[in-house]
């Protein structure tokens, strides 16, 4: 590596780390307000520091790609405002030269972002949904908050307005225990405390709608105590597309497409699923219309795979893509301010970005090929810098 080369790249690299270190603040400021309150409300600390373990890496496939742009825009604007891109071209540099290696570090930066996305986000994705549900179910009644409704509980529902301490007020319970009937009963204030893995509510100046299978009709009482059974039993986990990792995504496109293919022979081991649980068979006769409904959701479940396995590869390839723009780009703002260069770096990002998000929420309308439009920006990116390298380098 050259002299002039050297200096180039250790700029770049010097701003890249800058602005990856912030960049990484800002976006984990949310995450660590999140883990103070665990804390704050007695979580145990190896669970906490669990969660927080799991949920950094997510951020550096944004750091990455944005730390990227902003040092390439920078960098190149300052050389560009100092005059130094022109005196590199009086003294027959080859500017290309000056740049490879930027661009050789993007595309490792890409091969990282690819390893990262495929390998260690779904997997700290599939590890912080089940710590949150441990959180949320398994570490009791300290995470119940007013205001919302809280559903994580086997077959019912919370509601209430204000907490103090183990006191619920205005408290609001739907009871989904008898398979005949759904109960809602309210309360004004409720003493809420734990027996094993049971919740047991004594509640005062109570209404239930219906009291039993014997009284259909609305019963008040001063005093009633409601027992949730096995309600902070642990749930389990149905893993989703995040969760799966590069092997098993391209496992579950394949067997997607044969379902697609097969509908008839997916309906089956569908059937198979539903006689387990006692539930009735699909209709499979070949034309019928609950066979045409699942064919459409599983092109739907097929066009929902494929986008967000395209999504994992965008999103590593904006680490080559803002480069390869932001170096032309910076060259042409000929200005010092570093605003400007900000400017430039956050319309290209967010631009890049809205593209993608765009796409992924249409990932189940399996007509408008969305795997294959998530692709425009990259596509968009590489004309953009087709054009701007061969008049600025």
């Amino acid at each position: 590596m050259k002299t002039l080369e050297r200096y180039v790249f250790g700029a770049f690299l010097s701003s890249f780390f800058l602005a990856f270190l912030v960049l990484s603040f800002v976006l984990t400021i949310g995450l660590m307000v999140q883990i103070v309150g665990y804390i704050l409300q007695g979580l145990p600390l190896g669970l906490v520091g669990e969660f927080a373990l799991v949920s950094f890496p997510e951020t550096m496939q944004w750091t990455i790609p944005l730390g990227l742009l902003v040092a390439a825009i920078l960098v190149f604007s300052r050389l560009s405002a100092d005059s130094e891109v022109a005196a590199m071209r009086a003294c027959g540099v080859n500017l290309f030269a000056v740049v490879r290696w930027p661009l050789l570090f993007a595309a490792l930066c890409t091969a990282l972002g690819l390893y990262i996305n495929n390998e260690i986000v779904p997997r700290g994705h599939e590890v912080r949904r089940n710590l949150a549900r441990r959180i949320s179910v398994g570490a009791g009644l300290d995470l119940l908050e007013p205001g919302k409704v809280i559903d994580d509980f086997p077959k019912m529902k919370i509601y209430f307005d204000r907490k103090e301490g183990n006191w619920l007020h205005d408290l609001i319970v739907i009871d989904y225990t008898n398979p005949k009937f759904d109960r809602m009963i309210t309360a004004s204030k409720a003493l809420v405390e734990s027996e094993g893995r049971d919740i047991v509510l004594d509640l005062y100046n109570v209404t239930a709608d219906p009291m039993d299978e014997s009284h259909p009709g609305m019963a008040r009482a001063a005093r009633f105590q409601y027992r949730a059974k096995d309600a902070l039993k642990d749930a389990k986990y149905t893993r989703k597309e995040k969760d799966f990792r590069f092997g098993e995504m391209l496992a579950a496109i394949d067997k997607a497409k044969a379902d697609v293919r097969d509908p008839e022979a997916a309906a089956a081991e569908i059937n198979a699923r539903r006689a387990a649980k006692g539930k009735a068979a699909l209709e499979t006769t070949k034309g019928g219309h609950e066979l045409k409904l699942l064919r459409k959701s599983l092109k739907r479940t097929l066009s929902d795979i494929r986008t967000e396995f395209m999504k994992r590869w965008v999103f590593a390839f904006a680490s080559i893509c803002f480069v390869l723009i932001g170096i032309p780009l910076g060259i042409r703002a000929q200005r010092r301010e570093s605003s400007i260069g900000m400017a430039i770096a956050l319309v290209t990002a967010l631009c890049y970005y809205m593209v993608v998000i765009l796409m992924t929420s249409l990932s189940k309308s399996y007509a408008a090929q969305p795997h294959l439009l998530i692709w425009l920006p990259v596509a968009a990116c590489v004309l953009l810098a087709s054009f701007l390298i061969p008049k600025n380098l």
